[in-house]
């Protein structure tokens, strides 16, 4: 029987181990960077051509390579790292694997060129497929030269799995911006399709933090300092005043290594509780300085999820650590009882002082006698008037003689009940002094007490054409569900603010005015964007966008869209973007933040950016644009957008998922 178990061949293994640790062209700059922070380099240059998929190399001035140490570091779990497992608990450097030169060798067409100080000659060295082709000596400066040519050039199904050079190129930025703030004090330089992108020198890190986001973020930021027995914390975190809803700048580090930890990313919105509306997040750097041997990195290929043997007690140092922060750079509001300098205000006196400086508080006089509905109430009112008063003789005489009338019982269940008899009627009611013109106009200021807002015919009147909704529905028979539809149809009533009232053939409907006004935006930006046309408003004066590198990227892939639907953005000679128009219909907000905010939510889709990003901008447009909860509507206004709302092809809902409406069927209530 022939045996069915066999070693693997070392290019296939290299391609299984490639897939775990080079997942796309911004892998490859991770593992190649961290190697040249490794080898004690200063200043760092990165080269992408095609967003990586033509060409990534990483030039470095580090202490280079041997000629038998170049052709040995290609090998699997080849590494100067570690030496014993032991190693692992006291790591110090970026790599300890040895995966990852061979990895990207097994997938890629590789160019070495490397050469240790007081060395005449360096070496170069080919790799296409784990295959060393050629090596030979070869002049060049002290340092390492990757070059990665070819990405998954063997591997035709990744290849074609990998996302659009916008996509892409976004995701080299994000993974070079995380190595360049962990290494403030290495000068780094990016480079794509001959442009500089990034140039960062060497510096602290606050300066490589506005390098890199812009210095606007400068005046957010509030710097953090805690050393313990257990972690030394420092870094920065943002004004309550920078929250934003989604994409804040958020970046953890322990001992120079980018890691994901939401359970310290919790720790710091903890401190910031009651500060910032529920569901913003805020911006933060914080670097963690822990006892390599209280952690481990060796969970995840990536080496981004890292374990804490104290993570409960770095929590409350971190978040101890915000809150003083915050504290001590005004951020909290805080009551200072503090009265050095303050101006002396004595106490009253006390005692029989007290009694003799006596002042009576102010008293009010009703007069409990008086009768609005009463023929002498001009002279109750004027005798009311000289409470208080000496009394002359004429106003003695003639309060000895006018003795108050009771003011007779107003029964108003007759008042009520007069009204439903009345109905219709043009005759008036007569009650105790209140007639039904009275009576409706109260019962309609009640209505408005409690939110309710009747747009329709003239309120205050019970004529046929003036009658209020809530009077007619009262009147109509409950079985004429028909006639009451038919008198409704043109009334509309607006609940607090918020809700559309209006009845249809099926029942009642609840409209959403908000989620309603999303619906019709969208459907005509989404139109407009079909048609390639849309009105635009000119500002009278540009307003310049800032944005990172990444977010740049993405906005250049979106601008013509952006165009579409009505803005107007040029770049402009330093590198950024002015806005010179926005859509109509946007008038009175801020043409940057709408903007910035179309912009993050196409950050936050850019895994698939091309497919969606016509939506992203519809959507996120007409949310910005719709009408406000609280925005009161007359009736021609709530006529237009209900018949706007049900125009439209998915008039139920918006485009996120929301319900807009619902329908109540009276016949469940009569």
């Amino acid at each position: 029987m022939s045996d069915i178990i066999h070693l693997l061949p070392d290019s296939v293994a290299n391609q299984i181990a490639a897939g775990e640790v080079i997942q796309r062209p911004a892998s490859v700059i991770k593992e190649l960077v961290e190697n040249s922070l490794d080898a004690g380099a200063t200043h760092i240059q990165v080269v992408v051509e095609n967003a990586g998929k033509t060409l990534v190399q990483v030039i470095d001035n580090g202490k280079g390579m041997s000629e038998t140490d170049a052709r040995l570091s290609f090998e699997r779990h080849a590494t100067s790292k570690i030496q014993q497992a032991t190693d692992l608990f006291a790591l110090r450097t970026m790599g300890f694997r040895g995966e990852a030169l061979a990895s990207i060798a097994a997938v890629a067409q590789v160019e070495l060129r490397t050469k240790q100080k007081g060395q005449d000659l360096g070496t170069c060295i080919n790799i296409e497929g784990s295959k060393v082709s050629n090596q030979e000596p070869v002049a060049c400066p002290v340092g390492a030269n990757f070059a990665i040519r070819n990405l998954f050039f063997n591997i035709p199904a990744r290849r074609k799995f990998l996302k659009s050079n916008q996509t892409e190129l976004s995701n080299i930025l994000a993974e070079f911006e995380r190595i360049a703030l962990a290494h403030p004090d290495t000068a780094f330089t990016l480079h794509s399709e001959g442009n500089i992108m990034l140039e960062l020198p060497a510096g602290n890190f606050r300066q490589r933090i506005i390098g890199i986001f812009g210095k606007r973020i400068d005046s957010h930021l509030i710097p953090i300092e805690v050393d313990t027995t257990l972690a030394r914390i420092n870094g920065f975190v943002g004004m309550p005043s920078s929250a934003k809803k989604k994409n804040a700048h958020q970046y953890l580090f322990v001992n120079g290594r980018f890691m994901r930890h939401p359970y310290f990313a919790k720790s710091i919105l903890t401190a910031y509780e009651r500060l910032i509306p529920d569901g913003q997040q805020v911006p933060f750097f914080i670097n963690f300085e822990v006892d390599p041997s209280r952690i481990d990195v060796n969970i995840h290929p990536t080496k981004t999820e890292i374990k804490f043997e104290d993570d409960s007690a770095i929590f409350q140092i971190l978040l101890a650590a915000v809150r003083e922060s915050l504290g001590k750079y005004g951020a909290v509001p805080a009551i200072d009882f503090d009265t050095e300098g303050r101006p002396d205000i004595p106490d009253f006196n006390s005692g029989a002082q007290q009694a003799a400086s006596y002042v009576a508080p102010p008293q009010i006089h009703i007069n409990t006698a008086f009768n609005p509905f009463d023929s002498h109430q001009d002279d109750a009112a004027t005798d009311s008037d000289n409470v208080g008063r000496k009394p002359s003789t004429t106003s003695s005489a003639f309060a000895s003689s006018y003795s108050p009338r009771p003011s007779a019982p107003i029964d108003w269940q007759k008042i009520y009940e007069g009204a439903q008899q009345a109905g219709l009627n043009d005759t008036p009611l007569t009650n105790d002094g209140i007639g039904s013109e009275g009576h409706f106009e109260s019962h309609y200021h009640d209505l408005n007490d409690s939110g309710i807002s009747s747009i329709g015919p003239t309120e205050g009147t019970n004529s046929a054409e003036g009658t209020t909704s809530s009077s007619l529905y009262q009147e109509l028979p409950q079985g004429d569900k028909e006639a009451w539809s038919e008198q409704l149809s043109s009334d509309f009533i607006q609940l607090q603010g918020k809700y559309i009232v209006t009845p249809l053939n099926s029942g009642i409907a609840l409209i959403d005015q908000h989620r309603a006004h999303i619906r019709v935006l969208y459907e005509k930006y989404m139109k407009q964007l079909a048609d390639h046309k849309a009105p635009s408003q000119r500002l009278l004066f540009p307003e310049t966008i800032n944005t990172s590198p990444s977010e740049k990227i993405i906005l250049k892939e979106i601008l013509p869209q952006l165009n579409e639907v009505g803005f107007e953005i040029t770049p402009n000679s330093d590198g950024e973007y002015d806005v010179t128009g926005t859509p109509m219909g946007s008038e009175g907000l801020s043409p940057t933040h709408l903007v910035g905010s179309i912009l993050a939510d196409a950050v936050a889709g850019q895994a698939n950016a091309t497919e969606t990003i016509g939506h992203i901008i519809a959507l996120s447009l007409a949310k910005k644009v719709a009408l406000p909860t609280g925005q009161l509507l007359n009736k021609e206004e709530m006529q237009q957008l209900v018949q706007q709302l049900f125009a439209c092809s998915s008039p139920n809902m918006t485009p996120d998922g929301n319900p807009t409406l619902i329908v109540i069927d009276p016949a469940r209530f009569f």
